[in-house]
């Protein structure tokens, strides 16, 4: 995030400095439209919102309704929160993504075990990968973060029913996802071309993550720090 402002002028920015800052502003907002945005007239509607909102700004500093130092402080908070928002959307977007793969994964699994992983671990994947892709997915689509599935809803039942708290329970629901997801990546599964007539050994098999795609891997690795960043999140 480039700053509106040089740090050294933000104490003597006056009308001329306040007006660069706009058109930064203003440019800086375009860029991240063009990014989340896919429809052109309602890119169109948010960039001249945007635009409207700076000129206003940089007119109440031209008529001393604002001094010059406090309409950059406006200008500095949208751009923070402009920022702010394309970070969540883009998070959404990756944890979405990363719960199709893990219901593809837990698929996977299932097959590749004959059914006997699938109890144990290929179904608890596709649940969790079902429950990031509609929350995530939800989400994006209603424009916040405070989306629940059903899963997560599971998990602070019986955290309740053992006595403990909702904020206990999503650390709980990000560990699990988590380890899962690691655990997908490592899992030993069988060549695609192994074949043995009596049994398989070790040399028929290959790493999770060595089958899997580098998006698949890349999506995985992303979605893992932002689940390890919100448990961090919840835990303070």
């Amino acid at each position: 995030m480039r700053p509106l402002i040089d740090p050294h002028k933000r104490s003597t920015c006056d009308c001329l400095d306040l007006a660069h800052a706009g058109r930064l502003l203003a440019s800086q907002a375009c860029a991240l439209s063009r990014q989340h945005i896919k429809d052109t007239t309602v890119r169109s509607g948010f960039d001249r919102e945007i635009a409207e909102y700076v000129g206003d700004i940089v007119r109440q500093v031209k008529e001393a309704r604002l001094s010059p130092t406090q309409g950059l402080k406006v200008l500095e908070n949208e751009q923070k929160n402009l920022y702010a928002q394309s970070k969540v959307i883009a998070a959404k977007g990756v944890g979405a993504l990363a719960g199709a793969f893990q219901i593809a994964a837990g698929v996977g699994v299932c097959y590749g075990s004959a059914g006997w992983l699938c109890p144990s671990f290929g179904i608890p994947l596709m649940l969790h990968g079902a429950n990031n892709v509609y929350e995530n997915g939800r989400d994006l689509i209603q424009g916040h973060s405070e989306t629940q599935g059903p899963v997560r809803k599971m998990y602070q039942r019986a955290a309740f029913f053992m006595g403990k708290d909702k904020t206990t329970a999503n650390i709980v629901y990000g560990i699990v996802d988590m380890s899962m997801s690691g655990y997908g990546a490592g899992r030993l599964m069988l060549k695609p071309d192994a074949w043995r007539l009596f049994r398989y050994v070790k040399t028929d098999y290959i790493r999770g993550y060595e089958k899997a795609g580098s998006v698949s891997l890349m999506l995985d690795t992303v979605s893992g720090f932002i689940t390890l960043d919100a448990i961090t999140g919840e835990g303070q």
